[in-house]
């Protein structure tokens, strides 16, 4: 055996992990297999990484091989017999060959094979529906049609008539299939082609669903939408899907919300907020406002000397929470509107409101300290 570097041949580093080694191994091995890769030198290249994990995939070789390098294994030392013999050795009795077989060629051992002679639920079907600030707020109710797997009445799901057992497979659904290893040729089982592993052959396919056993249909439903829903949220809806495979259940229907903004209020979960403008008169003087709620129009005091950005709550006057029924509360913002234009009387009402002892307050003492 030709001294070779087992850990570049590799690709990986002298303190690799097992689980690295093995993962750089199945990267090659699907690479260079010669069934794939047609280039002059992949067989060659393939046998030399099978070589390099014989060793290295064992854990007491790969200590013989850091000790002494390949010349432990020359000549049949070690149990090691090059290419040829290793198959035997441990490390690749936990390797999963049929991980990488599937992967290449769309097959495995066939214990991953989904058999389709089992109950398989329906499909399932996203919805995304838009709503009004008023409909996600109180909820409502929506026609949708939809385009649905339905079971053909033709055939009733078998997909043809004249049912008889597959001949190729004998009414067991798989087949034996021999392919090409790194240990020779083994055996693959895997789904029988002709009837696709289901046992069955029909002499007459169904036009109708053209051997499927299914049909798309367009079925309008009524959903109940809660009352709450947020923009960005989903509901599921059981069972309302394409209908199931071989007796299996329904799929079920996703709707996902996009909720209009509304042109007064705004949303923070379930908190409602509205800004209030009032003149700078009642924010000095106070005053009485009548506002509008979700819930109809209420009056509120708001108190002599508000300053704008005051936040007024509103107890329960939110929205009503999808997941625990109770409501949120109301934020009333106060914005104290300023003037831009006044008239000759108007001015001179402001100058004498300016002859006031405001600015002996601690905010501007404040300010004047660094001026």
């Amino acid at each position: 055996m030709a001294k070779k570097d087992y850990y570049e041949v590799l690709g990986v580093d002298k303190n690799a992990s097992q689980d690295e080694i093995k993962s750089a191994f199945r990267k090659l091995a699907k690479k260079y297999h010669p069934d794939i890769n047609k280039e002059e030198g992949a067989e060659a290249k393939f046998k030399e990484v099978g070589e390099a994990y014989a060793v290295l995939g064992d854990e007491q070789k790969r200590k013989q091989y850091d000790q002494f390098g390949s010349s432990a294994f020359e000549n049949g030392a070690g149990g090691f017999n090059g290419w040829q013999n290793f198959q035997g050795f441990e490390g690749f009795e936990d390797f999963d060959l049929g991980d990488i077989f599937e992967e290449m060629f769309g097959y495995g051992g066939g214990r991953r094979k989904s058999n389709k002679n089992r109950p398989q639920k329906g499909s399932d079907t996203v919805v995304r529906i838009s709503l009004d600030f008023e409909e996600a707020v109180f909820g409502c109710k929506k026609d949708l049609k939809l385009d649905l797997d339905e079971e053909c009445e033709e055939c009733h799901g078998k997909g043809g008539f004249d049912e008889k057992t597959c001949p190729d497979c004998g009414g067991s659904g798989r087949v034996v299939t021999e392919t090409r290893s790194i240990f020779g040729f083994i055996q693959q089982q895997s789904a029988c082609p002709r009837c696709s592993g289901t046992g069955k052959i029909f002499d007459r396919t169904c036009s109708k669903c053209r051997g499927n056993g299914h049909v798309v249909k367009t079925k309008t439903i009524t959903v109940d939408i809660p009352a709450g829903v947020d923009n960005g949220s989903e509901l599921r809806i059981s069972g309302k899907g394409s209908q199931g495979y071989n007796g299996g259940p329904n799929g079920d229907i996703y709707l996902q919300f996009r909720v209009k903004e509304h042109s007064l209020f705004e949303r923070q979960d379930t908190d409602v907020y509205l800004e209030l403008p009032i003149t700078i008169t009642d924010a000095v003087l106070g005053c009485k406002k009548e506002i509008p709620t979700l819930y109809g129009n209420l009056v509120i005091e708001i108190d002599a000397g508000t300053q704008s950005g005051t936040k007024l709550r509103i107890k329960g006057k939110g929205i009503e929470s999808p997941r625990t029924g109770k409501k949120g509360d109301m934020y009333v913002i106060i914005n104290v509107m300023i003037p831009e234009k006044l008239s000759k009387e108007q001015k001179d009402l402001f100058k004498d409101l300016s002859e006031t002892n405001l600015e002996t307050n601690s905010e501007f003492k404040n300010i004047k300290k660094y001026l």
